[in-house]
């Protein structure tokens, strides 16, 4: 019986892990350090993804922006940016204990590119973008 209750100790605490990323993360600007978003990354038919629930706008910015700058072939060109859907079809690699194989839309200049999602020993959320052999990492804090 011991044994039973170690390995059902041990396998609810693998399932966990594997689903830290899942919640809201705010996203910071590189250049300014300002919160800029709320993404929140959810489970859904064994993929994940993440939309935008929130944005922290400056006074002078449109208080309900669309994405004018996505592909006219994307769906989400010239749809509002709050409840976009921007990270799509990540699944969680058990090796790495990384989200990978999913893209990445980054709406202030309409390009989509692969992604990479882990999260750090400090409990941030690293969050990679591609384009072939280039990449640029952001870290989003829990909200």
């Amino acid at each position: 019986m011991r044994h039973l209750m170690m390995l059902l100790f041990l396998f609810l605490n693998l399932e966990l892990y594997g689903q830290e990323a899942v919640g809201k993360w705010k996203t910071i600007d590189d250049e300014t350090g300002k919160t800029r978003s709320i993404v929140e990354i959810y489970e859904e038919h064994g993929k994940f993804y993440g939309k935008i629930t929130a944005l922290l706008l400056d006074p002078e910015e449109p208080k309900d922006p669309i994405c004018n700058e996505c592909d006219i072939s994307d769906p989400r060109y010239k749809q509002k940016i709050i409840g976009m859907e921007i990270i799509k079809d990540m699944i969680f690699d058990d090796s790495d204990s990384e989200y990978v194989d999913g893209t990445i839309l980054d709406p202030a200049n309409g390009s989509v590119y692969e992604c990479k999602i882990w999260v750090s020993d400090e409990g941030t959320l690293k969050v990679r973008g591609y384009i072939s052999f280039l990449y640029r990492t952001q870290t989003w804090l829990p909200f």
